[in-house]
């Protein structure tokens, strides 16, 4: 049985939010550009609500400042996308950011093709995400890059490791078994993608030495279900029921925390783990797009 450590991305996401504090206040001094990060919530999904919120908070933390755009549901595809035009367009906004989901009336692929790469803060962008794949400067999607993050900070080998994702999102899943193949460290793993139509799910599970979940069912890993000494990074966070707590609810993960983690070598918690980091990563993003530091000014 291995005494497992945590990946605590809170601690790691507020060093780094310091760190981009301390830079905001050089460049304050020096009179350049302070980051601005617009962001559009369309709707009052309670979720959405509260990553806006966290976002918001995080700038004013940090120094940056932040523009909230709110739309109800009536909101037209047509107005939606001309309000990106419209921010696009602004110099003085650094970056960009649609919260999802959207209302289905709305059209996702066309929200994020519309949003400039340069200001694509989320990395969501068909451009920003072929670049990723060429392994050339782009913005990387927030979780993903947060959790090559936080296996850096960690110093979490991933050289010649198997990966196993289990999630095949485009914003999460899917470029994160990118970025842990790719020529790069973190990376260079064997990567098995899984989802929710793989077959004998533990059969692949088990082969991990880097165990990466994010599909919204909690409880789903459970301690049989991996090697001993297995990295475990859960991106899952769902709300359940919870009389216990003031809200009523609790956050829980992909993984069965109680069951797995005296098994595994490193385990991020839920909350306080990858979540904590796609803040971070965020921020940062916002960072390089106001100093160009990806897409040249």
């Amino acid at each position: 049985m291995f005494a497992s450590k945590l990946l605590d991305g809170k601690k790691v996401s507020d060093q780094m939010l310091l760190d981009i504090s301390e830079e905001v206040v050089k460049l304050r001094k020096e009179g350049m550009k302070i980051p601005h990060l617009a962001a559009i919530l369309v709707g009052s999904d309670g979720a959405s609500e509260t990553y806006v919120a966290h976002k918001v908070k995080a700038c004013e933390k940090i120094g940056f400042t932040s523009s909230l755009f709110r739309y109800d549901t009536t909101l037209t595809e047509e107005d939606l996308l001309a309000k990106i035009d419209e921010i696009n367009e602004d110099p003085d906004i650094d970056g960009l950011i649609v919260q999802l989901p959207l209302p289905k009336h709305l059209s996702v692929e066309k929200v994020v093709e519309r949003i400039a790469p340069e200001k694509d803060v989320d990395g969501f962008n068909p451009i920003n995400i072929g670049r990723m794949n060429k392994n050339l400067p782009a913005y990387i999607a927030a979780t993903p890059h947060g959790v090559l993050m936080l296996l850096e900070k960690y110093k979490i080998e991933t050289f010649g490791k198997h990966c196993v994702m289990v999630g095949r999102s485009h914003i999460v899943g899917s470029p994160m078994s990118i970025l842990m193949a790719r020529d790069a460290e973190p990376g260079n793993c064997t990567v098995t993608l899984c989802h929710k139509y793989t077959k004998n799910l533990e059969f692949y599970t088990r082969q991990a030495d880097i165990l990466i979940v994010a599909v919204g069912i909690p409880g789903l890993i459970k301690a049989d279900m991996i090697k001993e000494g297995a990295v475990i990074v859960d991106i899952g966070i769902t709300r359940i029921k919870d009389e216990s707590k003031k809200s009523g609810f609790a956050l829980k993960g992909d993984v069965d925390f109680e069951q797995v983690a005296p098994k595994c070598s490193y385990i991020t918690p839920v909350p306080g783990g990858v979540g904590a980091m796609t803040i971070a990563s965020l921020m940062q993003n916002t960072l390089f797009s106001a100093k160009g530091e990806i897409y040249k000014k």
